[in-house]
C-alpha cells in the first residue's frame, strides 16, 4: 500500500485540507499507515499532478488561505483499482520476532525488558481501540456502509492487539521462567 491510497481512502470519506489530513493520520488512519505532515503534503502535490485529487483555495479571515482537497473521478478510479488488486498475503517481517529468535546470542534480560515495553505499548493501544469501539460503535448490528467498514477495521485492530498482547505475555512468562545456559545455546541447531 502506498501513502497515496491511504490518502485517497481518507479523502473519499471527507474532503480535507492537508493539515486536517495530517491530524486524521495522527488519530486514526495513522494506526495502520503512518506519515509525517511533510510526507502528506508532498504526496498531495503528486496526487494533484496525477489528477487523483482536486484542490480548492479557501480564503480564511485572520488566517492564511488553505487548500481543501477532494478526491477526483480519476482518484476514485485509482482507489477502486487498488482495492480490487490482489495483495501479498505473506506475513510482514517483524523485528521483535527476529530478536526473539536470536535471543540466545544476546542479552536475554534486555530482550525481556523490551518485550515488556512492547506489551505495555500494545495494551495501551488495545485500550484505546476498545474506547473507540464503545464510544463510536455502540450498536454494531445497526451499522452499514462506511460506518460498518470503519467498525470492521477497528475490530481487526482490536483482535490484532489482543493477540499480540497475549503473545507478549507468553514470551515474558517463558523468558522469565527459564533461561538456557550458554552451552545449551551454542549446541542448538537453527530450524
Amino acid at each position: 500500500m502506498a501513502l497515496e491510497h491511504s490518502i485517497l481512502v481518507s479523502l473519499a470519506e471527507r474532503s480535507s485540507s492537508g493539515y486536517d489530513l495530517a491530524r486524521r493520520f495522527d488519530k486514526s488512519i495513522g494506526f495502520f499507515w503512518s506519515a509525517t505532515h511533510q510526507q502528506i503534503y508532498r504526496t498531495l502535490k503528486r496526487m494533484l499532478d496525477a489528477g487523483w485529487v482536486n484542490a480548492e483555495e479557501v480564503v480564511q479571515d485572520g488566517k492564511p488561505d488553505k487548500k481543501v482537497y477532494r478526491i477526483s473521478d480519476a482518484g476514485r478510479g485509482e482507489l477502486s483499482r487498488w482495492i480490487a488488486e490482489p495483495s501479498d498475503p505473506s506475513l510482514p517481517r517483524d523485528e521483535l520476532a527476529v530478536k526473539l529468535r536470536g535471543a540466545s546470542y544476546g542479552d536475554v534480560a534486555a530482550l525481556l525488558a523490551e518485550m515488556k515495553r512492547h506489551r505495555d505499548a500494545r495494551a495501551e493501544r488495545l485500550d484505546l481501540y476498545r474506547r473507540f469501539e464503545k464510544q463510536d460503535f455502540s450498536a454494531p448490528a445497526e451499522l452499514s456502509g462506511s460506518a460498518l467498514h470503519q467498525y470492521l477495521v477497528l475490530r481487526a485492530g482490536i483482535r490484532v492487539e489482543e493477540g499480540f498482547t497475549q503473545w507478549c505475555d507468553e514470551v515474558i512468562a517463558a523468558l522469565g521462567s527459564a533461561a538456557p545456559t550458554a552451552t545449551e545455546n551454542n549446541e542448538r541447531e537453527p530450524e
